[in-house]
């Protein structure tokens, strides 16, 4: 008996066949595709178990098949979403991104990867009013949420927050690096906006999480040759390859970086990359993702928004209890950018009054997240 609307098969998220090894197992254990929904899985040598099977209510997005497999299922009232030729990007992607994925044909120059290619495809049409491109960004963008949800689920996740001016080689960049292994040691997944600077420093201190202390000074020094991603993104990422090449199986964190602000590359020690084409999707998902709290480094005008857009539903509580909020560096942000006394005046009186915190130094901060976390 198939599933009908009352009594679905699955939850939404186990409806998702991501992968030809999910697939096979979905036909194995339940025979039929029914209200299934198959995502970027290539299903040309599949097309035997097409047509035998219960097909309708099914969804079929950017899965190749061959086309007697793909009239067969839509005459079986399933919905069919073809691949779209000549994007340097899938749209319909189950999975987030990983540096090997953005950074391909790194050795032909920064411009022959994946990532500057869907940035160039993204330049040339974010501004001609095609509401195809349009709708293939929001696509694409849909799907990476959908699997960094799928991700994250049950993570104790926490932001770092920091500029991409912060330079390879500093004592800045050496404290955010730490910042990022010892949260990770702690057991909490650090997630940034993905991309250099603060962000690649707390990314690359998750990555050297799992080895000896002197792993990741000797890293700071190999990267140091290449201290920005300007003059040239190639020498910079190629750098931050050296080094995963040479100390390979890292720890994991989460980097959301944007097209939006393409002309800054993703790092490469972000395990898992979840790169949008809409910044403001990216920056409120980032927060909303970061469930145990958000460290913010010293920073610019960036820094400033991400703090008081954290700031805003713990005011409200409008995602339940407000979570951890630590900012780095008093003189920074008491007199230089004057946040806190600001965020000190908001929180005055409420539930968030509890959650927040202002340090000296880097070093202080996982313990001020575990501290106000509870």
């Amino acid at each position: 008996m198939h599933p009908t609307p009352a009594q679905p098969l699955r939850a939404a998220h186990d409806r998702e066949i991501e992968s030809l090894a999910e697939f096979d197992e979905v036909v194995a254990e339940h025979g039929t595709l029914a209200r299934f929904r198959v995502q970027a899985v290539d299903l040309t040598d599949r097309t035997d178990v097409l047509l035998r099977l219960d097909a309708t209510g099914a969804v079929f997005l950017g899965c190749p098949m061959d086309a007697e497999a793909a009239a067969h299922v839509r005459s079986a009232g399933a919905l069919v979403f073809p691949p779209v030729p000549g994007l340097p990007f899938d749209p319909y992607r189950g999975f987030v991104y990983t540096p090997g994925e953005l950074f391909a044909s790194l050795h032909d120059g920064y411009e022959a990867t994946p990532d500057a290619r869907a940035y160039a495809w993204f330049q040339g049409t974010k501004a001609d009013g095609d509401v195809f491109a349009s709708m293939l960004r929001a696509i694409h963008d849909d799907a990476v949420s959908d699997a960094l949800d799928e991700l994250l689920a049950g993570a104790r996740v926490v932001g770092v927050m920091g500029g991409h001016a912060m330079a390879r080689g500093t004592d800045a960049y050496a404290g955010a690096a730490r910042l990022g292994r010892e949260l990770t040691r702690a057991g909490f997944i650090v997630a940034t906006g993905g991309g250099p600077g603060a962000m690649e420093a707390a990314n690359l201190g998750a990555y050297a999480a799992p080895f000896a202390a002197d792993m990741l000074d000797d890293a700071l020094r190999l990267l140091a040759k290449a201290p920005s991603f300007r003059p040239s993104v190639t020498d910079w990422a190629r750098a931050a390859f050296e080094v995963r090449d040479r100390w390979p199986g890292g720890g994991r964190s989460v980097g959301i970086p944007t097209w939006f602000y393409g002309h800054e590359p993703p790092n490469a020690f972000a395990a898992h990359i979840a790169k949008y084409f809409a910044n403001a999707t990216r920056e409120d998902g980032l927060l909303a993702r970061s469930t145990a709290g958000v460290v913010f480094l010293p920073g610019a005008a960036g820094t400033v928004q991400e703090i008081f857009d954290n700031a805003t539903p713990n005011y409200y509580e409008s995602r339940g209890e407000p979570t951890p909020m630590v900012l780095v560096d008093s003189a920074h942000w008491t007199r230089e950018l004057p946040a806190w006394p600001l965020l000190e005046s908001l929180a005055r009186g409420r539930s968030m009054e509890s959650r927040i915190a202002l340090v000296d130094r880097i070093e202080q901060a996982p313990e001020a997240i575990k501290r106000l976390g509870g």
